[in-house]
């Protein structure tokens, strides 16, 4: 009889993510909009991140593959200092907050990731880094909203916050008809290579 069981698959990226009170201070900025656009399909703030590359849909068993060079390129490379900074929008549709800071190492970093990934044998949609923090996406038929609010935080400016985890992340997408969800598979302390599983 044919197995007719697909094989378990997950969609990875991976990123940084700015601590809690960095976002806390965005999210301050942008409490008018979410009451004047309720319409407008917000990313949880728990889930606001950096992604540095975004791997698609893997299947399980080549996961753990990321976990060793990952760790590695951690440990090798420094925290720096990050900040949010201002917004724009991908399409009028897609809210974005832009990133300030240590743009440099920011491109370092996603080099190296993208690299050890490659060096897997993980193919993935090699895309030109623009670092940005998705916050809300436009429902169908609604496009000018992004950029309505894109306009409104153009001004904001975060305070500094140095960038000191590399995360491993899944998400559910796909697999239920609710919003995003996203957790960590692992974490990395950059500078060190201590490690948090899943």
């Amino acid at each position: 009889m044919n197995d007719q069981t697909q094989p378990a698959t997950v969609r990875v990226f991976i990123a940084l993510a700015p601590p809690d009170h960095a976002k806390e201070e965005l999210a301050r900025e942008l409490r008018p909009a979410y009451d004047t656009h309720p319409h407008m399909r917000w990313n949880r703030i728990e889930d606001w991140h950096i992604t540095l590359a975004f791997l698609g849909e893997l299947p399980a068993e080549t996961v753990p593959l990321l976990r060793p060079p990952l760790a590695d390129l951690a440990a090798g490379h420094e925290p720096f200092c990050l900040a949010l900074r201002g917004g724009g929008d991908f399409d009028d549709r897609v809210l974005w907050s832009g990133i300030d800071g240590d743009l440099d190492e920011l491109h370092r970093l996603a080099a190296g990731v993208r690299t050890a990934v490659k060096n897997c044998g993980v193919a993935f949609p090699d895309r030109p880094l623009r670092p940005h923090l998705t916050l809300a996406r436009a429902r169908r038929g609604d496009r000018a909203s992004a950029g309505e609010i894109a306009e409104s935080i153009a001004g904001f400016a975060g305070r500094q916050w140095p960038a000191e985890r590399l995360h491993l992340v899944g998400s559910n997408v796909g697999r239920s008809r609710g919003p995003i969800h996203y957790r960590d598979i692992e974490a990395w302390a950059l500078g060190s290579g201590n490690s948090t599983g899943s």
